[in-house]
C-alpha cells in the first residue's frame, strides 16, 4: 500500500489546488468507499457541500483536508486508491468511486476524483480533536496559513491513534529510542507499528534495515543507542530519497494527482530484489515470509546478532 513518500507526493500535489477552494458538488458512485464515514455524524455529501477546504495535511500514511466547518475530509488510499485532479468533463478510465466538484478563487473549477480499483481505500468526513502535545498535527507545507491556524493544532479522530512520522518536526527521537528499548519484538515489527512510528510500510522498512545492516528479526530491545540512531537516520534517508523520486510505483495503482508514476523502484536495494546480488557484498538477496507478506534482506550483511527474546 502507499507509504509516507507516496502519500506526501499526493498531498503536495493537492495543496496548491484545494487551499481556499469551495466544494460545489459531491457525487458518490460506490458507497463502499464511505466505509470509514460515520453516518450518525451526518450525511457525507451534506457535510461537504459548500465547505471551504483550508489545506492538505499528512501524518504518516494518512491524508486529510481541514474544512471551514471544523471537520476534516479524511482520505485513506488503502492498496490502490488514487486522488486525481481533473478538468470538468474528464472521462476517468479507472474505477471512479467519489467525485468532488471544486471551485478555487484563482484556479477556477476542477474535479477531485477518488479512484480505487480494490476498494480498500476510503473517504470520510470526521470530527477534529486537539493534538495532545499542542504541536501541529501533521505536515501541511510551508505555504499553509489560515489566520490563527487553529486547524493545524487539531487532527481527525480517526488519526488520533497514529504516531508522528520520522519526517515530522515534532517527532521525538528520544521517545522513539526509549520505546524500542521496551520492545522485544523484531525490529521490523516495531517499524511497522503505526502507533510507535508512522509512515513506514514493508518497502521502506526493508530498505532502511538493509542500509542499517540489521536483520528484520533482531530484537528491538537489543539495539545499542548508536544502532538506533543509525537506523533512524537510514529510515529518514530512505523516505526522503523516495520522496524526491516521486515514490515507488510497481504498477499503475499508485500515481500522483496528475496520474504520473514514481520511479524509486529503480533505487531499491533489498525489497523485491530476491535472487539478485546484494549491492554491498554480492550475496543473493533472500526473501522470507513475514506477517503475511515478505521480508527482503542480505543474509551476509544483515545477520541475526542475538536470539529473539
Amino acid at each position: 500500500m502507499p507509504e509516507l513518500p507516496e502519500v506526501e507526493v499526493v498531498r503536495a500535489g493537492l495543496a496548491p489546488a484545494i487551499g481556499g477552494a469551495l466544494v460545489r458538488g459531491v457525487e458518490v458512485f460506490d458507497e463502499r468507499s464511505l466505509k470509514r464515514h460515520d453516518a450518525t455524524s451526518g450525511n457525507f455529501e451534506g457535510l461537504l457541500l459548500e465547505q471551504r477546504m483550508l489545506a492538505a495535511v499528512r501524518r504518516g500514511k494518512f491524508l486529510w483536508i481541514p474544512l471551514g466547518s471544523g471537520r476534516a475530509l479524511v482520505t485513506h488510499l488503502g492498496m490502490s486508491g488514487q486522488v486525481l485532479l481533473r478538468s470538468p468533463g474528464f472521462e476517468e478510465s479507472g474505477l471512479l468511486r467519489i467525485r468532488l466538484a471544486i471551485e478555487h478563487p484563482e484556479h477556477g473549477e476542477f474535479w477531485v476524483n477518488f479512484v480505487d480499483q480494490r476498494i480498500f481505500g476510503s473517504m470520510a468526513v470526521d470530527r477534529m480533536v486537539p493534538t495532545p502535545d499542542g504541536a501541529p498535527a501533521g505536515f501541511a507545507g510551508p505555504a499553509a496559513t489560515d489566520g490563527a491556524n487553529s486547524w493545524q493544532l487539531s487532527l481527525p479522530s480517526q488519526v488520533a491513534h497514529i504516531a508522528r512520522d520520522p519526517l515530522d518536526p515534532a517527532f521525538s527521537d528520544a521517545a522513539f529510542f526509549a520505546a524500542l528499548s521496551r520492545k522485544n519484538t523484531g525490529i521490523k515489527r516495531a517499524l511497522l507499528d503505526q502507533g510507535l512510528i508512522s509512515g513506514i510500510g514493508n518497502i521502506y522498512a526493508d530498505e532502511a534495515l538493509w542500509a542499517a545492516r540489521l536483520h528484520y528479526e533482531q530484537p528491538a530491545s537489543s539495539l545499542s543507542t548508536q544502532k538506533k540512531r543509525t537506523l533512524l537516520a537510514e529510515v529518514r534517508h530512505v523516505l526522503e530519497k523516495a520522496l524526491a523520486e516521486g515514490g515507488t510505483s510497481f504498477d499503475a495503482q499508485y500515481v500522483n494527482v496528475n496520474g504520473a508514476s514514481g520511479y524509486f523502484a529503480h533505487s531499491l536495494n533489498a525489497y523485491g530484489q530476491q535472487g539478485k546480488p546484494c549491492p554491498r557484498c554480492g550475496t543473493p538477496i533472500r526473501r522470507e515470509q513475514f506477517m503475511n507478506r515478505g521480508s527482503h534482506f542480505c543474509p551476509k550483511c544483515q545477520r541475526l546478532r542475538a536470539p529473539r527474546a
